[in-house]
This record gives C-alpha cells, structure tokens and sequence, in this order.
C-alpha cells in the first residue's frame, strides 16, 4: 500500500463499554496490505445489510441503535473503518482514501461468504456505498445514502476549511480560511439567503469552522474540536448521551489519525458523483435531514434526483440520523429493503373474533410493577370480561405472569434484558440509577422496536404501559406510530439528583425532565390517560429543575390518581396465614428480600452475617432470606438455621405474616408491608434517586419502616436493630385497598 508508512495498532478491545442489546454472533478481522480491518456478524437472515462505517471520528457502535433490530429481520454486518476501533491506523492520509474503504468493505464481504448485500452508508460512507454499487453491481442489492456529504451546491464552510487545514500558525490559519470563507460567500450570494447556511451561523459563528477545522488546533485541543463538532452533528435539543457516546468514539483515535483521514477523502464534488451515479441501477433510498448543517439538505435533494431514488426528509432532524431518530430511521430502511410501502395507517382494530384486545407493558426493574398490573389486568377483566391481555414482558416479570396463568407474547423473547443491565451497572448496594438509565439507551430503543413489531403485526384495541419507559420516550418521538389508545402509570415523577451529583449530572437530569414536559406539554395525545400510582401528598417537594415546573403542581395537571395499589386486601386473620405459611406461634419471623434483581446480593449477605448475632439475643428468631428470581441461593451460604429461598409467588402473605422485615428500599414491598402493618427494616440503595427520595417521602408520610444507612450498617448493628423492632406494635397511615379498581375503571373508559 504505497504512501502509507507505518501502521499503528488498536487497542485490544474498546475501554468503557456499556450492556448491549445485542451482541455479535461472530466477530474478526480482514488483513489487506498489511492492514487489519475489525468486523461484527449478527442474525441469520436470508438477506445481508452491510452498515458502512461514517467518518472515522466514530465506530462501528455508531449502528447500535440499528443493529439488534435489522439482526431479528436480516443478516447484519459492521466494521469499524480504518483508523478507529479495533482496526488498525495506517499512517499517511493515502491509505483513507474512499477507494481503500471500499476494499475493506469487499475484504469482509469475502470473508463472510456474503456474495451480495443491501449497503447503508451514512455521511463519509455514502460516496463508499455509491462506488460499491457503481463499480461492483453484482455485490449490491440496493443502496441508502444517508446524511450525503455529495457537494451539489456551494458550502462557503468547507471551503474555508479546505484552504487553511494544513495551514501553522493560529492567525495565519485564521485569516486564510476567513478570506476563503468571505471570497466564497460573494461568490454565491444565494447561500447568504439559505436556511442552513443561516443555522450554520447561528450554532458555530461566522468563524467556528475555521476555528476548530485545522491540524494544528487538533493536535492542540482536540477534547475542545470533538465538543465542537458533534454539538453541530447533534443540534437538537435533549441529546447529551448521543453526544457524549459520539466524543467518546472519537477519544478512540488520534488527531493525527483523523487529520490523515480528513485529507484522504476529501467529500466528492458534483461532476465524481455524477459519474457515479450514471452507472448505479440498483434502488436507491436518500434519507436527509432538514436541520443539517454538516452536508446541506439541499445536497440530499440532489443526490436523489440524479440516483433516481426516493428521497425522505426528516423534519426538525440534523446530521446524526441514525443516533437521533433511529425509529424513523429503522422503519425507512426495512420499508425500503422489503418494498413494503409505507408504515399501514395508525387505527384501532379488533381481533378477528371481536373481542377487543390490549398489550400489557411492565417495567421489569423490580417485580412490583407486575404484581399491581396483574391486580389492574384482574379488576379491568370484571369490568370488561371480553378483554383478551397480552403481556410483552421479560425477566423476571415473566415468572410473576406464568405463575399467574397469564399470556405472554412470543416476541417477549426478544427483549434485551434491563435488569441485567442495571445488575452490571451496579457496585456494593450502590446503584447510581439515572446513569444506569441513561446508559440503557441502546436496549429501550432495541426494546421499544420489538415492541413496534408486535403492534405493527396484531393490533390492539389498547396498550398500557407501566414505567415502560421506552415506549413513552419513542412514541412521543414519533407520535405517528401509536396504533391504539395508550396509558402510562408511574409511581414517581421526575429524576432527581443525589447531593453529591456534580453540575453536569444535575444539569443532565433537568434535561431529561425538560424533555418530558416538552413531550407531554407539545403532544398531549400521545397519553390519553396519564395514572400516577398514589396520592398527591406521595409527591415531593422538589422542582424538575431550574427554570422547570414544580413536581406536584406539573403531575396534578396532567394525571389521575388511583391511590396505592397492592392488589390484595389486608391480612384479617394472621395466625390463620402463619400457620398455613408454616410458621409456628411461637417463632419470631424476620424475612429478607431485595426485589427481583440481583442488585441486592451485597445485602443479603450482610444481613446473613447479622443472623448468629441476632439469634443470641432473640432465641426465637427464624431468619429467611429470600434471594429472589435472578440470586443464585447457593452464592448466600449462611450459618446454621439460617433458611434461604428462591423466587416466592406471591410474597406479600409471607411479609404480612412475619414479625419483621428487612427489605432493600423499593416502593412495593415497603408498601405492601405498610398496607399490613408490618415493622421493617429498609436499606435505599446509594445514588439510587427513586429510593433515597421519593420512596423514602412517602415511607414517612405513612410513618413507615426504620431507614438503615448501609454504611454504618455493620452485622452487629443489624442485629441490634432487629432486635428492636422484631414484633414491635406499629401505627402507619391506612393504605387504600381500591387503588387497582380505580386504575382499572380509569383505563376501562378508554375501551
């Protein structure tokens, strides 16, 4: 490979990974001149896509929001292009020529065994996608070019960056470009009256290219050009984690890597893709959009007609197609793959047989969501008992389901586990539970797409959705894909930061509640009942975030409240229960249980060193640890008579009959535990928001439980505690018992 120096190694595996959706079914790499190219196979389809890698300032995990949706349909490959990821950095920017990428391209298509594929090219990958079907028609089925960076029309931008790139010198790089930029400027007076030229303007300045474009001021600061630069890839709003994965992709080259990238494949003018496309006979789809400032709009445009291949534009969208709006992105492109036509009009049908049909969606963070779902499935069933419930749910949820004789929808299997994403992002009893969200983005998008197949396929009459927060997100995205009537339940509004949150994290978490008030406040159908599980004093005095509603008055204008819900009726006769639970008159009952997670192991553990301390002083004492669906018990150990159980159906009679409880801190066992007057022990995991704040207001407000700091929490101290409370008499508040009856009649009305 002449003009290409020495070749520089990449890391053996990307540093700083979060859980997937989806993971490679084969991976490996293609050496072509000495050059190693990294490549990831997923599904087993008949058909192949092949997502070209962009502008090396990115991964191949660019596709990740793509990727475990086209692998359940089609056979999908990616490669990290060369100078980014796992494949190597060539030195000399001869070697990042758009030539040299479509030979890698091909390298892995050989080595494959694919002898012809659907190709996507995004931004830098689409003058690749046009050379693939130009020069190898036989390799490609058909073509989408997306974010074209084909230079149809002037871009006084790029021309002041072409002229002083290689310039040294601050001020002399300046004044070349801002006398390229203004020569090219006169020269096309209509790109002074361009919308895009006008939204360049406003979000980099008159001088941001010149600026940050350059060699030299990589090398520099290139922290400070990464930030610069995907904020003009990224400009709408609500968009800090696709920025951040997008700066971290590009911490995984150099600037002298990006630089040699930069000038090895300059973007293509007008009379190189004509020539281009002249030959292309294969379909071709342009996706563009509208607020791009990186490679205008107009060029997509262009690009279309002279392809003779359908253009779609997305409206209020910038150049980070497939990270910002990967559903519209998703559907577009398999629409375009299988010739389906555009997405069937959104109506609300009836099964075949009449019976009206609803799809149950419950959060499988912890297993309360699906204990009082089933509660509202059962009281929404009285009142229309020709309602046919499915279930799209996934571990653990499903245990609860199966144990309950519900219906579960096949596609369920298809669900990235969110619980196993939570247990990775957890350290001991400390789980930072907005980042973990955050960094879940890739599995709700994943999630939200079978969820999208599965109503696309068999309508429904109704959907609910309990803290499913990937529909909630993505259908107010795309409001044009709800298909039925849909209700959303929570039992907390607002993402709160912990007091030792820095001000990135507290800024971070009002954006995302600003984004929910935007959605809810903007499209007010997307919900057509909005249930909030408790009472309005349940809801804490706090603020969304500056310059943000208050929490109570923004949640009392835009929900109902159906009280608590618990789904059972209060213990009447508890000796009655023990016995039948096989507890004996004269035994002390303390029962542990952490949820159905697998987060809580470090407090099962804890508190089974407590057990022989507390046993000293409470002969009595029967301690059962109930590890849950997800903790293996035999990781527990645990001393003599320490008694210890897996997953339990329907634990709430084994918590209403024992004589104290030790819990983790989420809001249904302590709930349950309230409804019957049972003391217990609770442990709010760290940094975890929804426990440390708004369960913890309404355990007060009922006058609830004893809070431990696991912290100080030695064994002796739990002990000590248990001893305290074990058989204490307690006052709580009442909880009411119709919350899932008037949950149910709420939800009913919309039938």
């Amino acid at each position: 490979m002449s003009g290409t120096g020495a070749i520089v190694s990449p890391p053996e595996a990307p540093t700083g990974e979060q859980s997937r959706a989806r993971y490679p079914d084969q991976e490996g790499f293609v050496e072509r001149g000495g050059v190693r190219t990294f490549y990831d196979l997923y599904g087993d389809g008949d058909e192949t896509v092949l997502f070209l890698p962009p502008w090396s300032v990115v991964t191949s995990r660019v596709w990740k929001l793509q990727i475990p949706y086209f692998a359940r349909h089609f056979r999908v490959l990616t490669f990290d292009g060369r100078g980014n990821g796992r494949s190597d950095r060539p030195r000399g920017h001869a070697a990042y020529c758009t030539e040299e990428y479509v030979r890698d391209a091909l390298s892995v298509l050989d080595a494959t065994g694919t002898d012809r594929a659907t190709i996507v090219g995004y931004s830098r990958g689409v003058p690749r996608a046009l050379t693939l079907a130009a020069e190898h028609p036989d390799r490609v089925a058909r073509i989408v070019l997306a974010a074209s960076p084909t230079r149809f029309t002037p871009w006084p931008p790029l021309a002041a960056v072409k002229a002083s790139f290689e310039e040294r010198g601050r001020a002399r790089q300046l004044r070349k470009s801002s006398l390229a930029l203004a020569s090219s400027v006169l020269a096309h007076p209509e790109v002074l009256r361009s919308r895009t030229f006008r939204l360049a303007l406003r979000r980099s300045g008159p001088l941001g290219a010149a600026r940050h474009m350059s060699r030299q001021r990589w090398a520099e600061d290139y922290d400070g050009f990464l930030e610069w630069f995907f904020g003009l890839v990224v400009p709408e709003a609500h968009s800090t984690k696709l920025v951040e994965d997008l700066i971290g992709w590009g911490l995984q080259t150099t600037p002298e890597t990006l630089a040699d990238t930069f000038v090895g494949e300059p973007f293509p003018t007008r009379d190189a893709v004509l020539a281009l496309t002249a030959r292309i006979s294969c379909p071709v789809l342009v996706i563009h959009g509208d607020q791009d400032v990186i490679t205008p709009h107009a060029w997509g445009e262009a690009l279309a007609e002279a392809v003779g291949g359908q253009l779609v534009t997305f409206r209020g969208t910038g150049h980070a197609l497939p990270g910002r709006q990967p559903v519209r992105f998703n559907l577009a492109v398999r629409d375009f793959i299988e010739d389906a036509g555009p997405v069937r009009d959104p109506a609300v049908h009836r099964s075949d047989d009449g019976r009206p049909r609803a799809l149950f969606v419950s959060s499988p963070i912890g297993l309360g969501h699906a204990r009082r779902d089933v509660a509202v499935a059962r009281r929404l069933r009285a009142l229309r008992p020709d309602l046919q419930i499915d279930w799209l749910a996934q571990d653990p949820v499903t245990r609860v389901l199966e144990a309950e004789g519900e219906r579960i929808h096949p596609a369920s299997e298809q669900l990235a586990s969110e619980s196993g994403h939570f247990e990775s992002e957890s350290a001991e009893h400390d789980l930072h539970c907005f980042h973990a969200f955050r960094r879940m983005d890739e599995i709700l998008c994943a999630n939200f797409m079978v969820f999208h197949d599965a109503v696309r396929d068999a309508r429904y009459d109704l959907v609910v959705g309990d803290e499913a927060w990937e529909l909630d997100y993505y259908l107010h995205e795309n409001p044009r894909e709800k298909g039925a009537p849909y209700v959303w339940l929570t039992d907390f509004v607002g993402f709160l930061p912990m007091p030792d949150d820095d001000d990135r994290d507290r800024f971070v978490a009002a954006d995302y509640n600003a984004q929910m008030v935007e959605h809810v406040d903007g499209l007010p159908g997307v919900r057509d009942r909005s249930i909030f599980v408790g009472n309005p004093a349940d809801i804490v005095d706090e603020r969304l975030g500056p310059n943000l509603p208050d929490i109570l008055d923004w949640t009392r204008r835009h929900f109902d409240f159906a009280g608590y819900i618990t789904g059972f009726e209060p213990v009447a006769d508890r000796e009655a229960l023990r016995a039948e639970l096989g507890y004996e008159p004269d035994e002390r009952v303390c029962l542990v249980t952490v949820g159905g997670s697998a987060v809580g192991l470090p407090l099962l553990r804890r508190i089974a060193e407590s057990y022989e301390y507390a046993k000293r002083a409470v002969p009595e004492l029967r301690m059962v640890l109930v590890a849950g669906p997800r903790i293996d018990p035999a990781s527990l150990g645990g001393a003599e008579g320490l008694e210890v159980r897996p997953y339990v159906h329907d634990l709430y009679r084994h918590l209403a009959a024992c004589d104290l409880a030790v819990v983790q801190g989420g809001l249904t066992t302590a709930m349950e535990l309230t409804a019957n007057r049972r003391p217990f022990l609770y442990f709010p995991l760290k940094h975890h928001f929804e426990q440390q704040i708004h369960v913890h207001h309404r355990l007060q407000r009922y006058g609830a439980g004893r809070r431990m700091d696991y912290d100080t929490a030695t064994p002796e101290a739990i002990a000590d505690a248990i001893v305290q409370e074990i058989g204490r008499e307690v006052s709580y508040g009442a909880v009411e018992t119709d919350g899932a009856g008037r949950a149910a009649a709420l939800i009913a009305e919309l039938l």
